[in-house]
């Protein structure tokens, strides 16, 4: 039984509040992971699309600024299949775009997003980063001995009870189990994840021996709460964090979280080939319906790179990834510091009132 805030990963871990700061690739930076760990809480790198020089910058810098635990992030994706036919059909149906936005012609397709391989697995192992987790899967079973053999927590999420009984059987230290409700990337196919935080966290925990950690949907000590009654060990948030100054949203992003309804999200693969949660825009509603055209994750996600860049660039929002789970109408404008802050003293209200309730 968790005794908030202690839980078996505060523990483990060694933080002091049992939250986590979603990786969140492309929206992470230091700041963020800096000001969440030294908060109390884990902070996070997203890492994924980051060099080797990149990796060990942004780790160096969190390592150096604090000596409080922080998680590094990567992706396992499978090798895209080089399907020519997809790739054609698709920058036909971006050249309109394209030229609306005086870009030229679509690029040729290319996969800069590399899996994670020999050298993030050097780089783990020379800079030791206390946390480390997986998207989209793991990595080699030798791979997996040689960072468990380093010392490091491993995490990787599930979108259902089998996918967590599998992480498990695999040596994960801690399963995330991640509801529909949650912003970004899904595995795929995703209808298999079509299980609410509130239906699957109870199941994982019942389903496995490890700790267990919420996220989706998660926005305010209320939610927090309610994870711990559900026997989760700790809560990961990601849109909460990118409203935050510390992280590297556009101001178009942040200002699309700060309007938005509750009930304005959408699930899309026209972005990058997985499907991910993220605010309709005019781009995701446009394209809708064109799925069995996409070629594989990134090879999309290069495709597409150039209509985001021009849209930021251009402050103009139609074009923008604006990942986002369904908690975003509950977003705040607050320094990461102030936002764990409120998120304790909010989930110490919440125990508190049900405890004289009893």
């Amino acid at each position: 039984m968790n005794s908030w805030p202690n839980t078996e990963l505060t523990g483990r871990l060694g933080i002091r509040y049992p939250i986590i700061q979603a990786p969140m690739a492309g929206s992470s930076t230091p700041a963020l992971a800096i000001a969440v760990s030294k908060a109390g809480g884990l902070g996070s790198l997203g890492l994924a699309m980051h060099t080797e020089e990149a990796l060990r910058t942004d780790c160096a810098a969190v390592s150096n600024a604090t000596d409080t635990p922080y998680n590094a992030n990567f992706f396992v994706h499978s090798e895209p299949v080089d399907d020519l036919e997809r790739v054609d059909d698709t920058r036909s149906l971006l050249a309109p775009y394209y030229r609306e936005l005086g870009l030229g012609e679509v690029p040729e397709a290319i996969t800069p997003i590399p899996s994670f391989n020999e050298t993030h697995l050097q780089a783990l192992l020379d800079l030791r980063p206390p946390v480390v987790s997986f998207h989209f899967g793991l990595p080699s079973d030798n791979a997996l001995k040689a960072i468990k053999a380093a010392g490091l927590f491993t995490l990787s999420s599930a979108t259902n009870v089998a996918e967590a009984r599998e992480l498990e059987a695999r040596g994960v230290d801690a399963v995330i189990a991640q509801g529909f409700e949650a912003g970004g990337t899904f595995l795929k196919p995703y209808e298999r994840g079509h299980v609410g935080t509130l239906a699957l966290v109870p199941q994982v925990v019942d389903a496995v021996s490890i700790p267990v950690i919420a996220a989706g949907g998660i926005g305010d000590g209320r939610g927090i709460a309610a994870a711990l009654a559900l026997g989760a060990s700790a809560v990961q948030l990601g849109t909460a964090f990118l409203t935050c100054p510390e992280s590297a949203a556009h101001p178009l992003y942040r200002q699309a979280l700060n309007e938005a309804r509750d009930d304005q999200t959408r699930i899309t693969h026209a972005f990058s080939g997985r499907p991910a949660r993220g605010l309709a825009n005019r781009y995701l509603l446009e394209m809708a319906g064109h799925e069995a055209r996409y070629p594989d994750f990134p090879i999309l996600n290069t495709l597409t790179g150039p209509l985001r860049k021009a849209s930021a660039k251009e402050n103009n929002p139609d074009f923008l990834s604006l990942w986002s789970g369904q908690s975003a109408a509950m977003s705040k404008n607050l320094p990461a510091r102030e936002l764990i802050q409120l998120l304790v003293t909010e989930t110490e209200s919440v125990l508190e009132g049900l405890a004289t309730k009893r």
